[in-house]
């Protein structure tokens, strides 16, 4: 069914360039009166709330081959320090905004610090600070290039931006990877132009979006956050779903695949959603640092967001300032934390090389904290991965961070367009 210019044009003030994304969604997925998600991360249980919320008649069992929900999203604590093991902050979207609104969560959602903006690249040479001038000082005829290639599909970041270095750092920074073995249309869509147009200019949909945002309006290039990290999202969520009399939590509930689903609730494979990532795709993994200093050892670090790192000979990829950052405290008073980066591409396995090659990216002071708080596994996106998903012939619905985008943004605003679907 076509819909009208109008309903188009709400759409798109609604998801805005999350529509370029392809939806892998069943045709029959809207007419089941029983569901069941496969896969407790953000993205099961953000789809299973929303479709839970909408249509209280429907049938959702939940699966989980853990004993915990949550999948990657998960906060570590040691007495006053906290830091998120994964994501730790979200981009500005609206639907992001809609379902703290919705969880009742305002309360400890909020901006980060505006004074913590600055961002740098750490090469053995120098540290560059970047800035919006950045990409001009690359050069504009192979930048050029790179762009109407990009947007004839398939390309890789590197063949977009003619700054190997600062292509790298970006996109090691996302998804753990170098910037040749990066799909640009997954990474940005709109700048590739992949997918669908939207109706109207950039400029006016974007003037129409951030009248959208129903708790505060996020300044440009800011994040967001909770007061005692990312769990207090999969916590909102798991409680509102926990008291959906609709929906059945089934945890340590290991699922092989579609046909074993299938079988165990009664369903066809059209009622099924899969959130739980795909076996075929290869993974990269990186451990995770934190490292807290008292204030007055490290005057030394200017306040920011953080530095990447695309020297792969140095073990750690990437330094997030979380103290900084959030607005809420997460290191003792007169203290300050640190988010270590650490690729197992590049590190041989020992904690006294990141601690060296900290001691030379960020100071040589003493550490009151150092530990390894957890490892994560994330999907490597080959150039022309989001051309396959687009092409992809689907016998159930899939969502999740291989599929939808790799931030928070995408696995929340997907899980919207799949509860629009009934």
């Amino acid at each position: 069914m076509k819909v009208s210019d109008m309903d188009e044009l709400d759409a798109w003030i609604r998801h805005g360039h999350e529509l370029r994304r392809p939806l892998l969604v069943h045709p029959s997925l809207g007419k089941q009166k029983k569901i069941c998600i496969v896969g407790g991360g953000l993205s099961g249980l953000t789809t299973a709330y929303r479709i839970a919320k909408k249509n209280p008649n429907i049938s959702i069992e939940l699966i989980e081959r853990s004993s915990r929900l949550g999948g990657v999203i998960e906060t570590w604590r040691q007495d006053d320090w906290v830091c998120d093991v994964a994501v730790n902050a979200t981009r500005p979207h609206p639907a992001v905004w809609r379902l703290v609104r919705d969880l009742g969560l305002s309360d400890v959602f909020q901006p980060s610090k505006q004074q913590a903006d600055s961002r740098w690249i750490q090469t053995r040479k120098r540290k560059h600070r970047l800035s919006r001038w950045t990409l001009l000082k690359m050069n504009p005829i192979k930048l050029l290039m790179g762009i109407r290639k990009a947007r004839k599909g398939g390309s890789s970041v590197e063949g977009i931006l003619p700054n190997k270095t600062i292509a790298d750092a970006m996109t090691l920074g996302i998804v753990n990877d170098v910037s040749n073995a990066v799909d640009a249309d997954f990474l940005m869509p709109a700048f590739t132009k992949f997918g669908d147009e939207p109706p109207i200019s950039a400029r006016k949909l974007r003037n129409k979006i951030e009248k959208t945002y129903p708790l505060f309006r996020p300044e440009p290039g800011s994040t967001a956050s909770f007061h005692d990290g990312m769990s207090a999202l999969v916590d909102g969520l798991v409680n509102s779903i926990s008291a959906m009399s609709n929906v059945s939590i089934h945890l340590n509930h290991h699922a092989a695949d579609a046909e074993e689903v299938c079988q165990a609730f009664g369903i066809d494979a059209s009622a099924i959603i899969w959130s739980a990532g795909s076996p075929t795709m290869t993974k990269s993994k990186l451990s995770i640092f934190v490292a807290g200093y008292a204030s007055k050892a490290i005057q030394n670090v200017p306040i920011g967001y953080g530095t990447l790192v695309p020297d792969a000979s140095i073990p750690i990829s990437g330094i997030l300032h979380e103290s900084d950052v959030h607005a809420s405290s997460r290191a003792p008073d007169g203290h300050r934390l640190f988010r270590i980066m650490v690729p197992h591409a590049r590190w041989d396995g020992n904690e006294e090389s990141v601690r060296r090659a900290l001691e030379a990216l960020l100071t040589d002071a003493e550490p009151a904290l150092f530990a390894c708080i957890g490892e994560r596994s994330i999907p490597k996106y080959g150039p022309g991965h989001l051309q396959g998903i687009a092409r992809k012939s689907i016998k159930y619905t899939e969502i999740g961070w291989g599929v939808s985008g790799v931030s928070v943004t995408h696995v929340i605003d997907q899980a919207e367009r799949i509860s629009e679907c009934f």
